[in-house]
């Protein structure tokens, strides 16, 4: 039994419609990645994880030569513990990766996704930047819900409001400012603690209206929390413009919209008061969501190109020298933290080229002090 492929996965006897290797442990697989590993299952897909004891920058090869079935595919779902194992350039299997907070230091997002034949990324517009920067095989997932979570037996709808997300922080500033307007003046749930999936979804069975509020820095986020309130039948207020009539979602139709936060309040209380309104728009969002928007739908599709052969090798790493593909890692492990792995990247780049070198030591270099800030920060408070 290898120490690298999921014992459970790998003694399944069943053959399976198709056989994805995903490039994080089964424990990794939590939020939007547990709701999208449930669909492609409930699909028919057999998906194989890391094990612990498999190395942040293993090789490809020890873990596909002791899979018991040939991978259609090699997903890398952008998890919480930064996996890139060596080999993804070679290998003769598509790969694809997620992008989710693409609008999140999206230079760095497009030249990691370069080691794969399909990018996904999760904001619309973004497919076609990463194409213009050299990626032919990228394409949009906007956000999904799980239906299970928002069926059953209809729930009293006990708060005026409802809120999950985030409050403080630098990049809530308005969110903060405006969440607290509201509950002075509206019942809501309680704001500052955190919800788990199912919380969340029954949060918003239970509320008449849902105010999104996104980021200082991306106020137009089309983000999870907008297709989860929506599912769950409350009425969405939400910042324009926004993403949501790029994806197909119309002001008005589907959800309402706000040009400044200071109309929040009035918006709220004149649909709270304007009961048939209120649910008409509420019903097509959820109508909307349920029946476009779901994982099941975003897997179905995905799977149904993937056994078509949408998914061609044509990751533009293919076609790289080693040593500008060795940079791509050491750029990805130095970014998410993992700079023992990233450092053993660079006397590899200094033996295709001296310049890179330089160039990835100096990257190298900043990730170092970033850390090192980080750790007498605390301490310097303390003093």
């Amino acid at each position: 039994m290898s120490l690298f492929c999921s014992a459970k996965v790998c003694k399944q006897r069943r053959r399976a419609e198709m056989t994805i290797l995903v490039l994080c442990r089964e424990d990794n697989l939590c939020n939007t990645l547990a709701c999208y590993a449930r669909a492609m299952r409930r699909s028919g897909v057999q998906l194989v994880c890391l094990e612990r004891g498999f190395p942040l920058n293993g090789v490809l090869q020890d873990i596909l030569c002791f899979c018991s079935e040939r991978p259609s595919l090699i997903l890398h779902p952008e998890a919480d513990v930064p996996y890139l194992p060596w080999g993804l350039a070679e290998v003769d299997i598509p790969t694809a990766c997620f992008q989710v907070d693409t609008y999140a230091y999206t230079a760095r997002r497009i030249t990691w996704s370069m080691l794969f034949d399909q990018a996904i990324v999760f904001h619309p517009g973004y497919d076609a930047l990463f194409r213009r920067e050299g990626h032919p095989g990228a394409c949009f997932f906007a956000h999904a819900v799980d239906a299970e979570l928002f069926s059953g037996e209809m729930l009293e709808r006990v708060f005026e409001v409802g809120w999950v997300g985030q409050v403080t922080g630098p990049m809530y500033g308005r969110r903060g400012s405006v969440l607290s307007e509201l509950a002075k003046k509206f019942r809501m749930n309680e704001l500052a603690r955190r919800y788990t999936q199912q919380e969340t979804a029954r949060i918003y069975r239970q509320s008449h209206i849902v105010v999104n509020m996104g980021r200082d820095d991306y106020p137009q986020d089309a983000n999870l929390r907008i297709f989860e309130a929506m599912a769950g039948g409350a009425l969405l207020i939400t910042a324009l413009p926004s993403e949501m009539t790029q994806i197909g979602f119309e002001e008005g139709v589907h959800f309402l919209g706000y040009r400044n936060s200071g109309e929040t309040v009035a918006l709220v209380r004149k649909y709270l008061d304007d009961e048939p309104a209120r649910r008409r728009i509420a019903s097509a969002g959820r109508e909307k969501v349920v029946h476009e928007h779901t994982y099941d739908v975003r897997v179905g599709k995905w799977l149904e190109g993937l056994a078509k052969g949408a998914v061609k090798l044509r990751a533009p790493a293919r076609n790289w020298s080693e040593g500008s593909v060795r940079r791509i890692y050491l750029d990805y492990f130095a970014a998410n933290g993992a700079l023992s792995q990233a450092a053993l990247e660079l006397p590899k780049i200094a033996r295709h080229s001296l310049k890179d070198a330089l160039i990835s030591a100096a990257l190298l270099g900043r990730a170092w002090s970033k850390r090192l800030g980080a750790k007498l920060r605390p301490r310097n408070k303390a003093a």
